[in-house]
């Protein structure tokens, strides 16, 4: 595992922080947390409430936390289940690395490119006012984007196996963020987003 440069830049432009640090894991680090996870994460189909109907997704998630913690997000409530011991580990080493504390993490499997996630902004309520979000990836290389809520401004990169993305500061309030599309994809993703529940 490294550690972080202090030299890193952010992403952004303006309105926010965006630090991407590559190689966090080194490749057998990387390899042995993808197959864990893999195998011992609890993955079920996400779902969302759209236009009045139950919406199940093929791309899969799984909440875990400190607590019972409730987190709701595309009109559907979640609970978060106990750390699982791989998990706890890999918690431990991301916020040594990045230097914050997390309570909780949502985890989503994407199995290949025809699976993504569409503009959004992480700002649900339970994650106060300026999120701290600390996102491991893990298997194939994915291409990511920032759009500005305003400006329509946009900042794209590749998230790489191992790989890990800060978004804090105001990012949440002016930015939108996606994981665009594929069909050149066709290996699986675990993206492992560290955060926390206010009042947790």
């Amino acid at each position: 595992m490294k550690l972080f440069n202090n030299n890193v830049q952010n992403l952004l432009p303006y309105d926010g922080e965006a630090i991407y640090h590559e190689g966090v894991l080194d490749p057998i680090e990387a390899d042995k947390y993808f197959d864990i996870f893999l195998k011992e994460i609890a993955w079920v189909n996400d779902e969302a409430i759209m236009f009045g109907r139950r919406i199940i997704t093929k791309r899969k998630v799984a909440w875990y936390g400190d607590a019972d913690y409730k987190y709701s997000y595309s009109r559907i409530d979640r609970h978060a289940l106990p750390w699982i011991d791989s998990l706890r580990m890999i918690k431990q080493q991301i916020e040594e690395t990045c230097g914050k504390t997390f309570n909780s993490c949502l985890l989503n499997l994407y199995h290949n490119g025809s699976e993504g996630m569409s503009w959004h902004s992480d700002d649900e309520k339970e994650l106060g006012n300026d999120p701290i979000i600390a996102s491991l990836s893990l298997g194939v290389n994915r291409k990511f984007s920032f759009k500005h809520k305003q400006t329509k401004a946009t900042v794209s990169l590749a998230l790489n196996h191992g790989s890990v993305l800060l978004m804090q500061g105001s990012t949440q309030h002016y930015w939108l963020h996606s994981l665009p599309k594929s069909t050149k994809i066709t290996g699986p993703r675990i993206n492992l987003t560290f955060r926390n529940i206010i009042g947790g």
